[in-house]
């Protein structure tokens, strides 16, 4: 690139910047979007079960019973309330006032002192089968320790000859804020990028000053690095944002490095702002590049990334798909260097897949963009 080429490849950058610091929408963009898209999932959206409004039926109350209900109301996963019988509990989780039933029959405690064993009823309501399964787990776990707890106050063994002791690695809390919010993280990110330049370049071409710069001798190669290399810092900026707001008002912890997570945003951010640059050469309205940024950019991510969804529970051709989606590998990156550090074998060939979807995309947009006004 010869002196010239450089002088005006420095005029347009300072063009662009004095763009963004004249125009609040780019920083809106890149730093106001992200922390309210975070503050909206991060405080609205949860997989986990708190608080569940049960119903406890104890038909006979006696100590034992009022053993075994004791752990309910010391759970932080239920809200109980005490029924008389199984027919008012029924029409209260018809009602949707209680979420499941444990059922306590009047031969409960007769059946525990001289038979050994006494069944309880559960009924869970299945609509939601996420939280069906979770309240149905959370109810197994508080009979079998109530159970352990018992035998060692009678001095007995454990009713089972097997005693399980869970250990959850990487996710000791098993919250589900700690699991969405990386992945969060890339979809966020996969929006504002496609949006930067998308909005950005469509607004040029609504204003004329697009017309203007194609008049000039400025190269098309010029035009495309002064609109990548800004928005690339601002969406860097936004991505920083992010993962301060993650781990110090979320508490998400970060154990990888922060030069591999920076590497490998920068990678993505790549590719997200590739991906405007070819909506861009579509799109010369800002409500048409906007749709085609929801559409193409930030609708796959969200549902094709892992994000919620797991890929491996999908549809073999659906998961084929997922691998044209850059935010797939970006997710198991972020949700890798979250919650369990630099492991090479999920960093390295996710990597490998960025690098080659921002050479893809930016490939792809400088070959669709022609200096030409039709």
């Amino acid at each position: 690139m010869n002196s010239l080429a450089l002088r005006r490849l420095r005029g347009l950058l300072r063009k662009e910047f004095l763009q963004i610091l004249r125009d609040p929408s780019a920083i809106a963009i890149a730093f106001v979007l992200p922390a309210v898209l975070l503050f909206i999932f991060g405080y609205g959206v949860s997989l986990d079960a708190r608080n569940v409004p049960l119903a406890l039926v104890v038909e006979h109350p006696t100590t034992l019973t009022a053993s075994f209900t004791s752990r309910f109301e010391r759970s932080p996963f239920f809200r109980p309330r005490l029924f008389l019988n199984i027919h008012e509990a029924e029409a209260a989780m018809t009602a949707r006032e209680v979420e499941g039933i444990v059922w306590l029959q009047g031969n409960f405690t007769r059946r525990a002192n001289t038979e050994g064993a006494s069944p309880i009823g559960v009924i869970v309501n299945g609509v939601d089968a996420n939280d069906a399964r979770l309240i149905e787990g959370y109810v197994q776990q508080l009979w079998a320790t109530w159970l352990v707890a018992q035998a060692g106050a009678a001095g007995r063994a454990p009713p089972l000859p097997i005693s399980a002791e869970a250990r959850v690695r990487f996710n000791p809390a098993v919250s589900s804020r700690n699991y969405l919010i990386p992945g969060l993280i890339a979809v966020i990110m996969t929006l504002t990028g496609a949006l930067l330049t998308a909005l950005v370049i469509a607004r040029e071409w609504e204003r004329g000053t697009m017309e203007a710069l194609m008049v000039t001798r400025v190269s098309m190669h010029e035009i495309l690095l002064a609109k990548l290399v800004p928005y690339f810092l601002l969406g860097m900026c936004g991505m920083a944002a992010s993962v301060a707001i993650a781990v110090f008002l979320f508490g998400v912890p970060l154990h990888g490095s922060l030069p591999v997570l920076t590497g490998t945003s920068a990678l993505f951010m790549l590719a997200a702002l590739g991906m405007g640059l070819l909506i861009s050469g579509v799109a010369r309205n800002q409500f048409v590049a906007g749709q085609i940024a929801i559409i193409t950019a930030f609708l796959p991510a969200f549902i094709l990334s892992g994000f919620v969804f797991d890929i491996d529970s999908m549809p073999a051709p659906v998961q084929v798909i997922t691998h044209i989606v850059a935010a797939r590998y970006f997710v198991s990156i972020l949700q890798s260097e979250f919650l369990a550090g630099d492991v090479w074998s999920i960093v390295l060939p996710n990597t490998v897949a960025l690098a080659v979807m921002a050479v893809f995309f930016l490939g792809a947009a400088r070959a669709t963009a022609r200096k030409r006004l039709d």
